[in-house]
């Protein structure tokens, strides 16, 4: 018998230390990059579990070389919650933490364990008439932890920013297996170093988020949905700044999506209909969400459309007449990534670049890579309200998508990566790093930079205990 396993049973009971059957649930990533080896998945039930379960860990680690790679929902992107092939890294779930602790309806405040599905937390804020605005394409599946280790974005960035900044406070098991309880509802705080966004963005590899205080806000009016085509990426950066002076802070969303990207929807999803792509390069996508009424609302709008017609930025444009119809335009944008997956194996690419610059960095890269790689297809889509461009780059078409993968992979991102670079962006907006790029730091973060990230790895975990070898290898 295994002597860490003995008391991982213990501690959680035996029906909740998995071993054997399939664990690829557990084991595998969401895109099929990577497959591991777990010595067992663990699911605490409390926090106090996932201390004692840390604890039991750091006893064993120096005989029997044991690490901690915590796991949400499995829904990340960078390879950076599945363990290793080593067989020597237990797998701490968090799936059966997903309490909703607490709402404070004066503070706009609710508190959750990590566990909490992100969609459960959208309709639990809903039913207590209010608002949690973080919304991504896998909220049914991802969960609030993984969102806060990866700091994850979505598509109301513009308005409301990433994770880090919807969350108030952390609860957090540091890798002695001690309980930092940080769960103050406060949003101000000047005593000291900011340990909550030290832990946020971090991937697990410097404590395990057991809970958190996350911000509500009130519920709007009325939110209206307007699906834009656009001549050019130059004119969907005007679009967006008329946008801004028109709606102000109701302006909630702002997605750019180019045309061969809504080709593949309409081809792999032909029943939902893409509108106005055929004639554009680029169609855009605006969420307007007023807290006077829909009237109001539908008003800024027709103000906004109008201005940018006459401006020359909108060649045609439609307004959602309903919420179904909301509904059914933001499935067609959430449809691309798998409208890719469809169509074949794919290069994807999570880069920021300062939205002024956008324009000039799509032409000189897209030009770059077809140079280069004669064939390739670019499939550009993104937040652009932020400057979040998913840059994916499909195979030639009719060509061995396999072949195209293995062979030219590291070429198409050192290109991609080093014109992020050059236009001063960053080669991981809100996917996190993972495993998948953790050799690449070192080409695009400043030495002081990583000088500095390792210090805090070391200072925070010493044996190297948490998640080893993704963000930052020491």
């Amino acid at each position: 018998m295994n002597p860490l396993l003995d008391t991982l049973r213990q501690i959680t009971g035996a029906a909740h230390v998995l071993t054997d059957g399939d664990l690829s649930a557990y084991t595998q990533d969401w895109r099929k990059r990577a497959q591991g080896q777990a010595l067992a998945v663990v699911r605490p039930g409390s926090t106090a579990e996932v201390a004692a379960i840390v604890k039991a860990c750091a006893e064993h680690q120096a005989t029997s070389g044991i690490s901690l790679v915590p796991q949400g929902g499995n829904t990340g992107l960078a390879v950076g919650s599945v363990p290793d092939d080593s067989g020597r890294q237990v797998v701490l779930s968090l799936t059966r933490m997903n309490a909703v602790r607490a709402i404070d309806g004066a503070n706009l405040t609710m508190t959750v364990e990590a566990g909490c599905i992100l969609q459960s937390l959208q309709e639990t804020a809903e039913e207590a008439g209010y608002l949690f605005p973080l919304s991504l394409a896998a909220e049914g599946s991802c969960t609030i932890g993984g969102n806060l280790g990866t700091n994850a974005g979505g598509t109301q960035v513009v308005r409301y920013g990433n994770t880090r900044e919807l969350c108030l406070g952390l609860e957090v098991v540091t890798a002695q297996g001690e309980i930092w309880n940080g769960l103050s509802g406060l949003r101000k705080d000047n005593t000291g170093y900011d340990l909550r966004d030290l832990f946020i963005g971090s991937e697990g590899t410097l404590g395990i988020i057991t809970a958190a205080t996350m911000k509500l806000y009130p519920l709007p009016a009325a939110q209206l949905t307007a699906w834009a085509a656009v001549p050019s990426m130059d004119a969907a950066v005007t679009l967006l700044g008329l946008a801004h002076r028109h709606l102000g802070a109701g302006l909630t969303g702002f997605e750019v999506m180019g045309q061969f990207a809504l080709g593949l929807v309409d081809k792999h999803f032909a029943q939902l209909r893409v509108p106005l792509f055929k004639d554009a390069p680029y169609c855009v996508l605006l969420e307007n969400s007023d807290h006077e009424s829909e009237a109001h609302a539908r008003a800024q709008f027709e103000r906004l459309l109008e201005a940018a017609l006459e401006e020359g930025c909108v060649s045609d444009a439609v307004v959602a007449e309903s919420l179904n119809q909301a509904r059914q335009l933001w499935h067609i944008r959430e449809s691309i990534p798998l409208a890719q997956a469809e169509e074949g194996l794919n290069i994807k690419h999570d880069i920021s670049i300062p939205v002024s610059r956008i324009p000039e960095f799509v032409a000189e890269t897209d030009a770059l890579l077809q140079r280069e790689i004669p064939g390739v297809r670019m499939v550009n889509f993104g937040h652009l309200g932020d400057g979040n461009l998913h840059y994916n780059v499909q195979a030639p078409e009719g060509g061995d998508a396999k072949a195209f993968l293995r062979e030219q992979e590291e070429r198409v991102n050192t290109l991609v990566y080093d014109a992020v670079a050059r236009f001063e962006g960053s080669i991981s907006a809100e996917h996190g790093v993972g495993s998948l790029k953790t050799d690449k730091l070192p080409h695009y973060k400043s030495a002081v930079a990583l000088g500095m990230m390792r210090a805090i790895k070391l200072a925070l975990d010493p044996h190297n205990l948490m998640n080893p070898g993704r963000v930052v290898r020491t």
